[in-house]
């Protein structure tokens, strides 16, 4: 038997089924939960600044709305809040490292 003890997509135990396997099991409870997506947001992130892709990225947002929807945020007020932000403050794009201030 492979142990993996991870919270992992929804439909991951339907295809270890289809593959012939047996998945094992067991469904959360809201303190375990939140402590499980913490932990694969990390896991998410060490995973992308190892490999560097769109994929890593797109699991990293996937793992960021199952978050906001913990605490009552849904994905469009979560984004609504990001362009709010971005006007307000600007993104990330002209590359500014702050050193300082006087």
């Amino acid at each position: 038997m492979t142990i993996y003890n991870k919270l992992v997509r929804d439909k991951i135990p339907e295809l270890i089924a289809q593959s012939g396997e047996k998945p094992l099991v067991r469904i959360l409870d809201s303190q375990e939960y939140i402590a499980c997506l913490e932990a694969k947001l990390d896991e998410e992130a060490g995973e992308y600044h190892r490999d560097k892709n769109a994929e890593e990225l797109a699991d990293i947002i996937e793992v960021v709305f199952a978050l906001a929807a913990v605490h009552g945020v849904s994905e469009e007020e979560l984004l609504t809040q990001r362009l709010r932000k971005r006007e307000s403050r600007g993104g990330f794009f002209n590359r500014v490292f702050l050193i300082g201030k006087e």
